[in-house]
C-alpha cells in the first residue's frame, strides 16, 4: 500500500530549523496516513511553538488535521506581536537565559528563572502549572506537550534575545519594579530598612533605597547604573508603546 506524499514549504523565517539542502524550496514528505500534520512539522525540525498558520491548498487548517496524499502546505511563522490568550503575560527561562531573565526583570517583566538544570518534564510542568511562556533555546523542550506556552529563542547575544522577546510578545514595561535576583516586586525603603545590607561608603554616599518585597534585597543607584540605564533607555526607545 502506499503511503500519502505531500509536499511543505517553510517560511524563510524558519530557516533555522531546516536543513541547508532543504532551504528555500518544498519538500516531498511521505506520511504515514496517520499522524497529524503538527507532527509532521515537528519531525522535520520545526517545533510548533514557533508555527503559526498552517495552509494547506489554501486554507488554515488545526495541527490536527492529518494531511492526505498530494496536498501542498505552507508553513508559516507565529504572527508578531504574539497573544497569549487566557493569562497575564509572564515567561520561565530555563537555566542556559539568566541573563535574559535578569534584563526582563530589569524593565519589570515578570521572568521566573530556573538557575538549576531541572530537567525538561519539570520545566514544562512549570509552564503549564503557572501558565507561563516557557523561553528556551533546547527545541526538544519546546516539543512538549504539556507546556502552556513556548519560544525558541533564537540569538545566544542577551541584546538580541532581548529585543526578539519584546519585538514578539509586546510585554508591558515597567522599569525599576522586580528584583533582578528573585523576581519580586520592589517597594521603596529607608536607609535605616536596609542598613544591615550596606557598607559604610554606601551609606555615607546614598539615600534612596527600594527592597524586594520577596527576599529582601536592598537596590540603590550604585556602580553598575549607568549600564543598567542604558539597556533601560534602549528598550524604551525602540519599543515606547510598551509602557
Amino acid at each position: 500500500m502506499n503511503r500519502p506524499e505531500i509536499h511543505v514549504d517553510f517560511a524563510p523565517e524558519l530557516g533555522l530549523f531546516i536543513p541547508h539542502g532543504r532551504r528555500g524550496r518544498a519538500t516531498k514528505v511521505v506520511t504515514d496516513g496517520v499522524s497529524t500534520l503538527g507532527h509532521v512539522v515537528e519531525s522535520l525540525g520545526v517545533p510548533l511553538t514557533e508555527v503559526g498558520a498552517l495552509v494547506v491548498d489554501g486554507r488554515v487548517l488545526r495541527p490536527s488535521h492529518v494531511p492526505a496524499a498530494g496536498e501542498r502546505v505552507e508553513v508559516r511563522p507565529v504572527e508578531r506581536p504574539q497573544r497569549v490568550p487566557g493569562a497575564p503575560l509572564r515567561f520561565l527561562l530555563d537555566v542556559h537565559l539568566g541573563t535574559l531573565a535578569r534584563r526582563l526583570r530589569l524593565l519589570g517583566v515578570d521572568a521566573a528563572y530556573e538557575s538549576m538544570d531541572i530537567g525538561d518534564p519539570a520545566l514544562a510542568s512549570r509552564s503549564a502549572a503557572e501558565r507561563r511562556v516557557m523561553l528556551s533555546r533546547d527545541r526538544g523542550l519546546l516539543r512538549r506537550r504539556e507546556l502552556w506556552a513556548g519560544a525558541f529563542v533564537y540569538s545566544t547575544r542577551p541584546e538580541d534575545q532581548l529585543r526578539d522577546v519584546l519585538h514578539r510578545f509586546a510585554p508591558e514595561l515597567r522599569p525599576w519594579t522586580r528584583c533582578t535576583a528573585c523576581n519580586g516586586l520592589l517597594c521603596e525603603a529607608t536607609k535605616e530598612e536596609v542598613a544591615d545590607q550596606l557598607e559604610h561608603g554606601t551609606r555615607r554616599s546614598y539615600d534612596v533605597f527600594a527592597r524586594c518585597l520577596v527576599c529582601g534585597r536592598a537596590y540603590w543607584k550604585g556602580a553598575h547604573h549607568e549600564q543598567l540605564e542604558a539597556i533601560v533607555a534602549r528598550a524604551l526607545t525602540e519599543f515606547p508603546s510598551r509602557t
